[in-house]
């Protein structure tokens, strides 16, 4: 596992660490999405569940492909670095986790694609989240993470700022000073 000891990816409940991998990635605020760059568009419903590290996540592309279905488990290492575990289920499996007890959140993801070497996607988030607007870009690793620009349709880093992760922001809103 890439950048993460055993001892610790055994610490954040993952004992066999070929079952995981590791996410390296930043994030920023955007004014606006940069619609002349996007390749593709999904739909997200994702459902953070209470008192756990899961995530149950529907994808729905906007070229009105099938829906993705899948569970996924997330543990911080630091603020930029995860590890990451996901199934895929069935339309009945996934109704079945459905009713467990969570928060919703809701967004549109646009793909930008490979950008400099990272694959970037800007989130138009919904609901209680409207008008938060938040790019990210996964790398493959911590050198390749630490020179990337910072895209120039992003507004502010947030990357170190636990407020602005998923399971944060569905459990907690919008952080206090966000349209600062």
């Amino acid at each position: 596992m890439s950048g993460i000891d055993q001892a610790t990816a055994a610490a954040l409940g993952w004992p066999k660490s070929k079952y995981a991998w590791v996410e390296h990635e930043r994030r920023w605020l955007c004014r606006s999405v940069p619609f002349d760059r996007v390749i593709s568009a999904e739909r997200y419903t994702d459902l953070y569940v209470t008192g756990t590290q899961l995530r149950l996540r529907e994808a729905i592309p906007a070229d009105g492909g099938p829906p993705m279905l899948r569970l996924g488990r997330k543990a911080d290492v630091s603020p930029s670095v995860r590890l990451l575990t996901s199934i895929y289920l069935s339309p009945e499996e996934f109704r079945l986790l459905s009713s467990l007890p969570g928060q919703v959140l809701c967004k549109t993801r646009h793909s930008l694609g490979k950008v400099d070497g990272a694959d970037v996607f800007v989130d138009v988030f919904e609901g209680p989240l409207d008008g938060l607007i938040m790019a990210e870009a996964e790398f493959e690793g911590l050198e390749a993470m630490a020179r990337y620009p910072t895209p120039d349709f992003a507004v502010r880093e947030v990357t170190d700022d636990v407020l602005y992760t998923g399971g944060r922001l569905a459990t907690d809103g919008l952080p206090a000073g966000f349209a600062d």
